[in-house]
């Protein structure tokens, strides 16, 4: 990639729609706009103006009617001169008027230029560029908050406090390095613990918001088990609100998995029924309780259902949330002193109870996002934080049992380095690239 290029690329979905946009950035865009476009002049066009044009091809033919909006730099999404173009969503003309940015004189953008730019130029940190991939995948409106919260820059300022911190105490130790004659004082040495024991609090919250933030993105996994016959397809189809899976009164129905993806406040769950386990059965459906038993070892939560009306038998998965089913036909005496959800498909009565419970249970306690910021980082970001958590504790311990503070600011700096990748203020090409490669064209 050269940051001087001018790039285009298709910023609206694949296929036929009724509007398409492509974009163009970079150095001597307004130039190439010139070209293509019938009355398009770069000493005449007005910022963030909307204006009707022609796309004209190298004969002079109008290849569509189009809207145009200019941006210069640095007020635009890359921090360089930007012209956007809205056609008409058809395919094959949207191809044509592509093809016409190429003739004259762009390139075609790779997967995530357009945000790499931005990052490039200082219009976004790493943890922002991020974020824009997020929002665009997002597949609820829980999902959705988070990364415009990440967008808005909640993770970078709290990356940026921490990177600060970790600065002033490798000054503050490495100044005794200049002076060996000095030892470090007491109040000193106090000032500097309490600095580490803030940074581990702050690390520690972060990482205790991975686990939602994996959720959030890919979504989670919930297994729905239990003897045949006990309801699972059923209620699959009943949270669905449409027959998805075949429901019969036969056992052994459900031979294979059936996933389908649904909002539980907030959370992306996908929501998988199985085979009903029992000790007999024929090959077919052996292999399809093999499969259940390995959705249940996956799963990120599984709900054990049970016929309320029937004595209870041996538990099916330990940690499982029970759901006892058909209470519509009478509890049997025996499930008194259980805890458990009571539910009727049949009659839907219990299933928003059920959504609540699921989604509290994923969000380690919280259904939704319970107030303040509402970071949840990624794999990458959990990685940098572990680093550097171990390298800060091993300077801690340097620090209070008296080692040479040549050796304490080493693990320090191994700290700092680690956080700073996090916003990408170091100089790592190999981080750029594996970030910047998930995105898709046009972004």
């Amino acid at each position: 990639m050269s940051n001087q290029d001018v790039i285009a690329a298709v910023a609206s979905p694949p296929g036929m729609g009724a509007v398409s946009l492509i974009r163009l950035s970079g150095t001597g865009v307004f130039e190439v706009a010139e070209k293509m476009l019938k009355r398009f002049r770069k000493d005449d066009m007005r910022p963030r103006y909307t204006f009707r044009d022609d796309v004209l091809d190298a004969e002079g033919r109008s290849i569509d009617d189009v809207l145009v909006v200019v941006y210069q730099n640095p007020g635009s999404y890359t921090g360089e001169d930007v012209v956007e173009i809205s056609g008409h969503g058809g395919i094959h003309v949207t191809r044509r008027v592509l093809e016409r940015c190429l003739e004259c004189g762009a390139r075609p953008a790779e997967a995530g230029e357009f945000s790499l730019r931005a990052f490039l130029n200082s219009k976004l940190d790493l943890t922002q560029a991020e974020a824009v991939m997020d929002l665009i995948t997002a597949q609820t409106d829980l999902a959705a908050k988070a990364a415009r919260e990440q967008l808005s820059g909640n993770l970078g300022q709290a990356v940026a406090s921490m990177r600060e911190e970790i600065i002033n105490l490798v000054a503050h130790v490495e100044a005794y390095i200049d002076f060996p004659e000095e030892d470090i004082s007491p109040d000193t040495g106090a000032a500097l613990e309490a600095s580490f024991v803030h940074l581990r609090d702050v690390i520690t919250g972060l990482l205790g918001t991975a686990r939602r933030g994996r959720l959030l993105r890919e979504g989670a996994r919930v297994a729905i088990v239990g003897a045949p016959n006990a309801g699972k397809s059923s209620l699959l189809n009943a949270l669905l609100g449409f027959d998805r899976a075949i429901v019969s009164a036969e056992a052994g129905t459900t031979r294979d998995t059936v996933e389908e993806v649904l909002d539980f406040e907030g959370y992306p769950v996908r929501l998988i029924d199985t085979a009903g386990l029992r000790e007999e059965g024929s090959t077919i459906e052996k292999e399809g309780m093999a499969r259940a038993r390995q959705r249940m070892e996956e799963a990120d939560l599984v709900v054990e259902l049970v016929d309320a009306s029937q004595a209870p038998g041996a538990r099916l998965a330990e940690g499982a949330l029970l759901v006892l089913n058909k209470t519509d036909l009478g509890e049997d005496g025996a499930w008194k002193d259980h805890e458990a959800l009571r539910i009727s498909v049949l009659e839907e009565r219990g299933l928003d109870e059920l959504r609540r419970e699921v989604a509290k249970r994923l969000g380690g306690g919280a259904v939704g996002n319970s107030g303040g910021a509402l970071i949840a980082i990624n794999a990458r970001h959990q990685d940098c934080l572990r680093r550097a958590e171990e390298s800060l504790e091993e300077a801690r311990q340097m620090l209070v049992s008296g080692e040479e503070p040549e050796f304490v600011s080493l693990p320090l700096r191994e700290a700092l380095h680690a956080v700073g990748e996090i916003a990408g203020r170091i100089d790592t090409d190999e981080i750029l690239g594996s970030i910047f490669s998930q995105f898709c064209i046009g972004k």
